[in-house]
Order: structure tokens, then C-alpha cells, then sequence
């Protein structure tokens, strides 16, 4: 964020978003204010859990947001700029990719859902300075329920997606 008259620095300044672990600049906008109990829970989460949270999530041309897991559901829904892709690698060993972004005709969608436990990462699919995306993840996230991708483990796992892997891992 080197210069802050670009649009992208302006809705990083504006919308109060700070760097996320897995790249690109994020803020938890909604969280429920009701939670589900652990017992009502399935057995991968480890205490209770909001109902939902939301936040904005935006990613710089030249960043992308590493492969990682959640144990929850996460629904993404375009907001401006340049569409972006997101991969997901699943436990029966395939890859596809889900194009977000506001040229339907092209193949794009307004929003997208990665299913729980899903391998997933995100770039951005044109030369734009920016894509803005809101996640919503149900039951709510915590940092507990977050994995980072390892690149040799994923390697091992995913040995036919080598060119993916090395470029959306840190």
C-alpha cells in the first residue's frame, strides 16, 4: 500500500482493513451476536461458535490469499474491481476453480460458497489494481478453526497441481 491516492489504498484507509495472515487486507464487519453451543456443534469445532461473521476482504494485484482451510462453510460475494479465482483442492483429490466477479456473460459469479474443510486460495483473475470481496463463514469464524497450507504436505496430497500450489503458498 505504497501510494495512498490509488483506489485500493483509499478502500484499505476507508474500510479500516488491516493485513490477514493469509495475504490481502481484511475487517470483521458483522458478528452474531448469538452463538451455537459446542454440543450442538459437530465434532471438528471445539467449543461454541458465533452463528455467523462477516468481513470485507481485498486483495492487490500481485497478492492472493494462500491455500488454507476453515471448518465452516464460507460464502464470498463480489463487490468491485477485478474479478478474482478461487481454487479449491478437496479431499477426493481434485482441483476446480470458481471465477467471482461481475462479467456473468463471462463465466463470472456474484458470489461463490467453499464448502467446510475445503483447500482454498484466491487471485485475482485480470490486471485490475484490486478486487473487494465479503466473506461470510457459518457457524462464525475463529482463528482456532484456521489451517494454513502447508506447501510439501499439499504437495504430497495434490502431486498433479504443483504450479497452483507453489504459487498460492507461503
Amino acid at each position: 500500500m505504497s501510494d495512498p491516492n490509488r483506489p485500493a489504498a483509499a478502500l484499505i484507509s476507508s474500510l479500516g482493513l488491516v493485513q490477514h495472515p493469509e495475504g490481502g487486507w481484511y475487517r470483521e464487519t458483522c458478528r452474531s451476536h448469538e452463538q451455537v453451543s459446542g454440543s450442538a456443534l459437530p465434532d471438528r469445532f471445539n467449543g461454541p461458535r458465533s452463528c455467523y461473521t462477516a468481513v470485507y476482504f481485498l486483495l492487490e494485484q500481485g497478492d492472493y490469499s494462500a491455500l488454507h482451510r476453515i471448518k465452516s462453510d464460507e460464502l464470498w460475494f463480489f463487490h468491485g474491481g477485478t474479478g478474482l479465482t478461487i481454487h479449491l483442492l478437496t479431499a477426493d483429490g481434485t482441483c476446480s476453480a470458481i471465477r467471482l466477479g461481475a462479467d456473468i456473460a463471462a463465466g463470472e459469479a456474484f458470489q461463490a460458497m467453499v464448502p467446510a474443510g475445503t483447500w482454498f486460495g484466491a487471485e485475482m483473475s485480470g490486471a485490475g489494481e484490486y478486487s473487494l470481496v465479503s466473506c461470510v463463514v457459518a457457524p462464525g469464524f475463529d482463528f482456532a478453526d484456521f489451517e494454513m497450507g502447508d506447501k510439501n504436505v499439499l504437495l504430497a496430497q495434490y502431486p498433479d497441481y504443483q504450479a497452483l500450489i507453489n504459487r498460492l503458498t507461503r
